[in-house]
């Protein structure tokens, strides 16, 4: 495993090389000039082009881009265009809220989808099933900016239990990360029911029952287990999809993280910051597959890696 673990992390270098040349191309072609926006809309061309010279935006687009890869591999992402801060603080200071309310998110997702796809395949084709199914299609169906405004509706204007924006306590986590595990867990309760249902039909399993086991044992300990490993791999990728992907439930919510410097980064034309996010959520997506190709040794015994 050892091996196999060098390998992926030695592969890394050539992705992220890839998505470093896609990420600085893409902020290039965004509309609109940095410069512009950092002088002020009433500041004329010759303080423009002070300003553009200082930032470093009147070099070629090829000379920008080996400043920007060789500061990459030392880490240094340079100041931010609009705060003047460097881009490792504005990122660090935001970080944490945004995973933790991954993991918050994680959890309601994990715990809910799971226990409405393993009810539903234990109670196939019956009224539990179809219960179950319905509300997963609702969750994924239902978008989430419009359940986050009905929560916030219902739990904070209504009835006035829970804080709508802001990060101060865990009351403030309530109502974002069930929104932002909503589709998560819809998803996940899809995907256990069909591998459970299949795993359920398996000889072993009959020969479990056979043995006089407990349906409860059977299902839990032998059938489960033996389903997790599609179900592991989405939950890796939906993992990765809540760090990188809570932009909008973080706007609703007006959450102080990476959805929200992103967006206001992408308003300004922060280039250095854009540049930084990505790059991240990439090399979280990359790390989150390793960890998942990991962990099915964990679940199976018998996968072996080369």
């Amino acid at each position: 495993m050892f091996n196999y673990f060098i390998k992926r992390v030695l592969g890394l270098t050539p992705t992220l090389l890839i998505v470093a040349v896609l990420v600085f191309l893409f902020v290039h072609m965004l509309p609109g000039d940095p410069a512009v926006l950092a002088a002020g809309q009433d500041a004329d061309q010759a303080t423009i082009a002070l300003v553009r010279q200082d930032l470093g935006l009147d070099k070629p687009l090829p000379e920008q881009f080996v400043g920007f890869f060789s500061n990459m591999v030392t880490g240094d992402f340079g100041n931010s265009l609009r705060t003047r801060r460097p881009v490792s603080t504005e990122i660090s200071e935001r970080f944490f809220a945004t995973f933790t309310l991954t993991l918050a998110s994680m959890g309601w997702a994990v715990f809910f989808g799971m226990s409405i796809g393993v009810v539903s395949a234990v109670f196939r084709n019956r009224w539990p099933d179809r219960a179950g199914m319905t509300l997963a299609v609702s969750g994924i169906s239902f978008p989430s900016f419009a359940l986050g405004m009905l929560l916030m509706q219902v739990f904070s204007v209504k009835l006035g239990w829970l804080p709508t924006v802001g990060a101060d306590t865990w009351k403030h986590y309530i109502l974002p990360s069930l929104t932002l595990g909503a589709a998560v867990a819809a998803v996940m309760a899809r995907f256990t029911r069909a591998s459970l249902v299949e795993v359920i039909q398996e000889d072993f399993v009959r020969t479990a029952r056979a043995k006089g086991l407990q349906e409860r044992v059977v299902i839990l300990h032998h059938a489960l287990r033996n389903a997790l490993i599609p179900v592991v791999t989405m939950m890796g990728l939906q993992f990765g999809f809540l760090l990188g992907g809570s932009i909008v439930v973080e706007s609703v919510f007006n959450w102080p993280g990476l959805g929200r410097l992103l967006i206001d980064s992408v308003n300004s034309r922060d280039y250095p910051v854009i540049q930084a996010l990505v790059l991240l959520f990439s090399l979280e997506f990359i790390l989150i597959n390793l960890a998942v190709d990991l962990v099915y040794g964990l679940i199976n015994p018998t996968i072996r890696y080369k």
